[in-house]
């Protein structure tokens, strides 16, 4: 039994050490994601899956999206992987913007794009972390369709603005052959169904099909003043 006991305290004692390193490691990750992010201007954040292929319909289109905000002003902002974050990047180096990544270490599909400025390409160990950078740094979200890493950062993203931990800013579905059904699902069963959101939070979600829609609805967003083009320092 004292054996047991002594083993287990040992065990213990190990992983509060390494504990105590992890917090070190996430602190200058927040670090330099702050002195880098910092110095950008107004950027809007582009979500999608890293599975979709250059010959995709919805690859084009992330393309298409990033080089129109570049030309209204706008840097992009990326997972900075393949897919979707590639066609972001992409757009926004073509049209000469700014092309940020955000990458993550996966043991999978993760690798960083060749459209990221090299400046601008930020290397993530923690989930957590990168999804305060997407957040804090972006005056809006474009949400291609994805898979549960996109679910993940775009439910993320609707409950802070939904529980006041951020200020609103304009969140998109883009794709309404992908998003349509969910939205059904969210409208039929989380509202009305079991009432667990407001009716006032499906203003949350719209959903478009046409790049200009996209363009217009986040211009005229901060041009009726009901948000700043600032970082979100409620983070």
């Amino acid at each position: 039994m004292d054996k047991n006991v002594n083993r287990r305290m040992k065990e213990w004692t190990k992983i509060k050490g390494e504990n105590a390193w992890t917090m070190f490691k996430v602190i200058s990750e927040f670090v330099d994601g702050f002195e880098t992010m910092n110095k950008l201007g107004p950027c809007i954040s582009i979500f999608g899956s890293a599975r979709t292929k250059p010959d995709h319909p919805y690859y084009q289109k992330a393309v298409d999206i990033a080089k129109r905000l570049t030309d209204e002003g706008y840097g992009i902002i990326t997972g900075g992987g393949p897919g979707i974050m590639e066609a972001g990047n992409r757009g926004a180096r073509e049209a000469e913007g700014l092309s940020v990544g955000l990458n993550i270490d996966l043991p999978f599909e993760q690798s960083h794009n060749e459209f990221i400025d090299p400046e601008h390409n930020l290397n993530h160990r923690y989930f957590f972390v990168r999804k305060v950078m997407f957040v804090k740094y972006a005056q809006a979200f474009v949400v291609m369709p994805g898979g549960f890493g996109t679910m993940d950062e775009l439910f993320e993203v609707l409950t802070l603005i939904q529980t006041n931990k951020i200020t609103r800013v304009p969140v998109i579905l883009y794709g309404s052959d992908f998003w349509t059904g969910m939205k059904e699902w969210i409208t039929n069963v989380m509202l009305e169904k079991a009432h667990n959101i407001n009716e006032k939070d499906l203003d949350l979600i719209p959903i478009m099909d046409d790049i200009e829609d996209v363009v217009k609805y986040i211009n005229n967003f901060y041009a009726d003043d009901q948000g700043s083009l600032s970082p979100n320092y409620e983070l």
